[in-house]
Formats: structure tokens, sequence, C-alpha cells
């Protein structure tokens, strides 16, 4: 369920790394080779990128990943939301021009801002919804007849997802509200930011966030892997952090299935995820690694993320 941010920022490069576009490229390469095999996602943040004028780059690292590891989808984060016309172009620019699986999107303008990306029906759409920044519940909390926002946001992802393709944003930092959109979208994949550097609990995240099949959850880290060593073995420090927050991960989910007393049964819309592949799916099946060896149990779930 680990999801691999990549948020270069130049002043943490390590020395042999130019602090520029060029430099940035060579840098993520890197790390995605090394941590790729841990990884169910990786997370590129689209400001960290433009800010160096590295968007052809940005570019060329998806496509990289692509080429590199296939299984392994990106989920764009540009956080877009704008009236129709201009989201339109959004999604465009997501998945035409950078060639993403997935992207992050601000519904505050309402559904006309985020049904063009919906219409990428092979593409992921992911709506933020609790977000885990601090200051996330001025809005996010406001009552709204007479829920908070957020569930509304929740509610209507339920509706948006008909293509199998919707994900919600849910910081790891609100476990009480991660629980309660969950309720609200049994079988809605959460993306769950808020692990690492923002002090997110993992067993509360996992715990409140599992859907009924014990899956759907894309726990995303980023500075705490990217940066794991600014040393010449930043790529061995970034793989030894991944594989550390992995196997906490798969920890949470295995201690918080054993205080489920209620046995698991497979809905029929689980069901028709389990045999499929990465091209035209709704949605594919990650194999994870528990305890140093691979699992036969493929138990996490993304919506369409592969071309």
């Amino acid at each position: 369920m680990l999801c691999a941010g990549l948020d270069p920022i130049p002043e943490r490069f390590p020395a042999q790394f130019s602090p520029d576009a060029a430099g940035c490229l060579a840098f993520c390469r890197q790390l995605v080779d090394a941590v790729a095999a841990e990884v169910c996602a990786f997370k590129p943040q689209i400001a960290h990128f433009g800010a160096l004028g590295a968007e052809n780059e940005l570019a060329e690292l998806i496509a990289y990943i692509h080429q590199r590891h296939p299984s392994v989808p990106v989920i764009l984060d540009a956080k877009r939301g704008d009236i129709g016309s201009t989201a339109a172009r959004y999604a465009c620019e997501a998945f035409s021009r950078y060639g993403a699986d997935a992207v992050t999107v601000n519904p505050f303008l309402g559904p006309d801002s985020v049904v063009p990306f919906l219409e990428w029906t092979d593409r992921g759409v992911v709506v933020l919804c609790r977000t885990s920044n601090p200051d996330g519940g001025w809005i996010q909390g406001e009552a709204s007849d007479p829920e908070p926002v957020y569930m509304r946001i929740a509610k209507a992802a339920v509706g948006w997802n008909t293509a199998g393709n919707v994900m919600l944003v849910t910081g790891a930092t609100y476990p009480a509200e991660l629980a309660r959109i969950r309720t609200a979208a049994p079988d809605v994949p959460f993306l769950v930011p808020g692990i690492g550097s923002q002090g997110g609990d993992i067993d509360a995240a996992v715990a409140a966030g599992l859907d009924d099949q014990g899956r759907g959850l894309v726990v995303n880290v980023s500075r705490d892997i990217m940066y794991a060593s600014a040393g010449e073995d930043f790529a061995q420090g970034a793989l030894a952090a991944a594989r550390r927050y992995k196997l906490a991960i798969n920890k949470a989910r295995e201690r918080s299935l054993r205080q489920q007393a209620a046995p698991r049964q497979v809905s029929d819309r689980y069901a028709n995820h389990l045999n499929i592949n990465r091209l035209g799916s709704l949605s594919f099946v990650i194999s994870i690694t528990i305890g140093g060896s691979a699992s036969a149990a493929a138990w996490g779930t993304l919506p369409a993320f592969r071309k």
C-alpha cells in the first residue's frame, strides 16, 4: 500500500546532482529505480518540477517509470480545479502531455470542475476530500446540510465513480474523519498522505481506512523516503526507508484485520477486480511483500491507472 512521493527540492539534492532540471531528472530516476520494487505507486508533485522549469523532465520521468517499471502507476499530484472548459485542458495536460495514470483534483468549484477528468475513464481521478494539512478543516470541516463539507465530497465521489476510476484524498492526520469517510464511501480507494514528516499515525490511519475487503488504501510517504540520506548512499537510504514504511503499513493492516471479528466476504464489485491485467482495466491488483518474501495474496487495489 506504500506510495512514494517525488517532491524534488534542489537544496536537498545529494551533492552529485546539479540543482536544476537536469539534476532533478537524474536524481528522481535513481530514486525510482531504488524503491520501485517496494511501492504500489509514485506520486510526483507538479509544482516541485514546475519551479525548476522541469515540466519536460517531469514528462520524461513519467515515461521512464512506465518503461522501466510498467506495473507501478503514476499519480500526478497537481490538485487542479477550475471551470469546465479549463478543467478539460487540465485533464489533457495531466493525461496527454504528462502521460499520468491518475491526477489529484480539487472539487471546490463543484462537479463541473471534476467531470472533464472523469471522462478519461481509463485514468484515475483522485479527489481532495479531507486533506492532511493543519488548516484543511478551515473549509473542509465546515457544516453543510448539516454534515461537514468533506462528507458531502465523499458522497459525491461515490456517484462519480461509475467507471471505477475515482479515489479520495483522506489525510492520515485525521483518522476519525477518515473512518467517517470510509463509511460514506465504502468502495472508493483512498490516497492517504500525512505519514512521515506530517506525523500521521500509521496504525490509526490503516484501521480507520481499510475497506470491507481489507484493502482500499494507498499510503503516501514523500520526503522521509526521498531524503532519507543526503550522501552518496541516498538510493540505499531511500530503499531502507521505503522498506521500513512498507513493513509498518503491512503490520498495521495485519493488526487491524485480527481485531475485526466478522469474517470478510468478497463483494461482487471486488470479485470482478481479481482477474485483470493492466491494459484497459478498471482496477488492478498489487502484490505486496510481507516479512521480506513476496506474498501471493494480492490485497491492494487501485482504480484504472494504466494506459
